[in-house]
């Protein structure tokens, strides 16, 4: 009798792990850490020259702190507490807001219908568009001077054409809100094409099937334009309101060109268009104290920051109930 060995159960082994080479790892790393390295110039150049100063600022604000003083003396938030009882610091918001508001708004309406009429056929379309973008590319200087003439109290144009149809002059640098119009009208001019230009690229980006089928339903030129167009510009509607609120908050050249003493940070005899970055200026290098135009630097960003996000959903609600969301 013969025994038969019994074959023992097949065992499955696994295979040993590949160890990738050299250039796999790079290649993955590349994969991984490239996109980085890419954007890493933008921060370190932004934390060198936008976070770094914002801190030290919100630092300095906390201090009694004088310009050529080694050893100022800390105070916490007596700054802040001062300032909001500061009259003259709050006529410098109204005004700000002022010319803020009579700035913007036309401002984005006017670059809107601009970029639709860009984007119709016309000859030389080149020229068109160089022409409107030439009030951004001449000099701010320049521009404040030639405005601050036109709008000058005895001998500008704009007081001549209102007496030429039967009007009184205006007192454009002691009136209030007419030196508040006349700076908004300097900001407009300057700044409309340049939003133009802006808006005119992201209209010819638009998908042009949905216009054709909207052509097809029978909808008119005016029905598309606001039920198609201006939801579609929602992305960019956006980008140039928090654009135009960071600039127009910021306005300091042109009430400084636009004083009857051109150069003074007084904005006016009584401080009639004084904003907020002339009112700082003024109080660190005319007050020489630094502490509190730090503080002034601080609420004007947070003041910023507050209206740019109400502008953001403001434009995001208006453009996703005129028409298409997207």
């Amino acid at each position: 009798m013969t025994s038969v060995a019994e074959k023992p159960p097949r065992q499955d082994v696994p295979p040993e792990p590949v160890r990738p080479t050299l250039r796999q790892r790079l290649s993955r790393w590349d994969v991984r850490f490239s996109p980085y390295l890419y954007i890493a110039p933008f921060f370190v150049v932004f934390g060198l020259t936008g976070l770094f100063p914002l801190l030290y600022t919100g630092y300095v604000s906390l201090f009694d702190w004088e310009i050529g003083d080694d050893d100022p003396k800390f105070i916490g938030l007596e700054n802040f507490v001062t300032l909001l009882g500061d009259a003259q610091f709050w006529n410098a918001v109204v005004n700000t807001i002022s010319i803020f508001v009579l700035s913007s708004g036309p401002q984005l309406v006017i670059a809107i219908l601009l970029a639709a009429l860009l984007s119709l056929r016309l000859r030389f379309p080149a020229s068109w568009r160089v022409g409107i973008l030439l009030p951004y590319s001449a000099s701010l200087v320049a521009l404040g001077i030639i405005f601050a003439n036109l709008f000058g109290p005895r001998y500008g144009l704009v007081n001549a054409m209102l007496e030429a149809v039967g009007l009184d002059r205006v007192e454009w640098q002691a009136n209030r809100f007419a030196s508040h119009l006349a700076i908004a009208t300097m900001v407009n001019w300057r700044w409309t094409g340049y939003n133009a230009l802006i808006v005119l690229a992201a209209m010819q980006a638009l998908p042009r099937d949905v216009y054709e089928a909207a052509v097809v339903d029978g909808a008119g030129a005016v029905r598309r334009f606001f039920s198609i167009t201006l939801p579609m510009l929602k992305p960019t509607l956006i980008f140039v309101v928090v654009t135009s609120t960071i600039g127009g908050l910021q306005i300091f050249t042109e009430p400084k060109l636009f004083d009857a003493m051109p150069g003074s940070n007084n904005g006016g005899s009584q401080h009639q268009f004084q904003t907020l970055t002339l009112y700082l200026y003024q109080s660190a290098f005319e007050g020489f104290d630094l502490g509190y135009a730090s503080a002034i630097a601080w609420l004007l960003f947070l003041l910023i920051v507050l209206i740019a996000l109400v502008n953001f959903l403001i434009t995001r609600r208006v453009a996703a109930t005129t028409g298409l969301k997207r």
